[in-house]
């Protein structure tokens, strides 16, 4: 297994198993650092530089609190029209990334262009991490899911995805390539204008994941293990902002998760949702045993503590 020190997070692709569970190990090394709400000093003398080019909530904030409670300090930016790389002069990534890698120690990137943290890797001395990339991927967020998966049900080998929503979305995307390397199952609920691309079935089969596709989420809503919610609805990835004017339409039946519809679900089924959610999730699914999306987030923390952990070189 290669050392994840100085080591770039850009994609799920290729991501080996051990990797996994050598990310899960160290995340569970370090909760009780997050559970006891504690900022320890393994990190003390390192910065996080974080360059969001597009609109975050949870991907942020989780790499800012994760750093935190490590003892590190964070700066950069969250909107890029505050900056010259977003203003007039639009600075290339390449001269942008030449000036934060003197910052900082690890970089974060979030960008509405697909490759554009791959780009900035090319020209950063210091790690970076992927937060996002258009309809690229979105490494962070997927093995936040699988490590909330391990916590929850205690393993990931042996279950049934169940992924709902625009497969386009660079989750997706993440998700598919991370399940090759466990023993799971995923199957597809999707709009036809948003179903994952033949291309990509081809690439996740050649790795021995074949993804099963139906037309409705009650086709496949008592098999389902984890039920991966994400809305149909939503705004362009491809724009660095999208401001939302008058309405917008609702989520057809067939990719709603409601409380009657997981009266069929199994006991343990958990339902992840990365956030925000439109209509495809209904506030009063929070009641239900089903809910793990809060959970999520926690998680979310956890697991952005281990990767800074590991790519400063403070845990190895």
């Amino acid at each position: 297994m290669r050392s994840f020190a100085g080591r770039d997070i850009l994609s799920l692709d290729g991501f080996e198993r051990a990797e996994f569970e050598h990310v899960f190990a160290v995340a569970d090394e370090l909760e009780p650092i997050a559970r006891r709400r504690r900022n320890v000093d393994l990190l003390a003398d390192k910065t996080l530089v974080t360059a969001f080019y597009q609109p975050s909530t949870r991907t942020r904030l989780a790499h800012e609190a994760a750093m935190h409670r490590l003892g590190g300090h964070v700066l950069g930016f969250a909107d890029p029209k505050m900056t010259r790389a977003g203003d007039f002069y639009q600075e290339s990534i390449k001269d942008v990334v030449h000036m934060l890698e003197y910052y900082g120690d690890a970089m974060v990137m979030r960008h509405f262009q697909q490759g554009a943290p791959h780009e900035a890797a090319r020209w950063a001395s210091i790690p970076v991490i992927n937060g996002g990339d258009g309809w690229g991927e979105h490494p962070t967020q997927v093995l936040t899911d699988l490590y909330t998966v391990q916590r929850e049900l205690g393993a990931v080998d042996g279950l049934t995805f169940l992924a709902i929503g625009d497969m386009r979305m660079r989750t997706m995307h993440s998700l598919g390539h991370a399940l090759t390397q466990f023993d799971a199952r995923m199957i597809a609920v999707a709009p036809p204008e948003m179903s994952l691309t033949d291309e990509f079935k081809a690439q996740i089969a050649e790795r021995n994941l074949t993804i099963e596709e139906v037309d409705h989420v009650a086709d496949a809503i008592a098999e389902a293990d984890v039920i991966y919610v994400e809305p149909v609805v939503q705004a362009d990835y491809t724009a660095s902002r999208e401001e939302r004017g008058g309405e917008v339409s609702t989520t057809a039946d067939n990719y709603r998760i409601t409380r009657e519809l997981l009266l069929d679900a199994k006991p343990h089924a958990m339902i992840l949702h990365s956030l925000p959610r439109m209509d495809e999730l209904p506030p009063d699914v929070d009641a239900t045993r089903h809910a793990r999306y809060w959970q999520e987030a926690y998680y979310g923390v956890v697991m952005r503590m281990a990767l800074l952990a590991l790519v400063m070189g403070a845990m190895e």
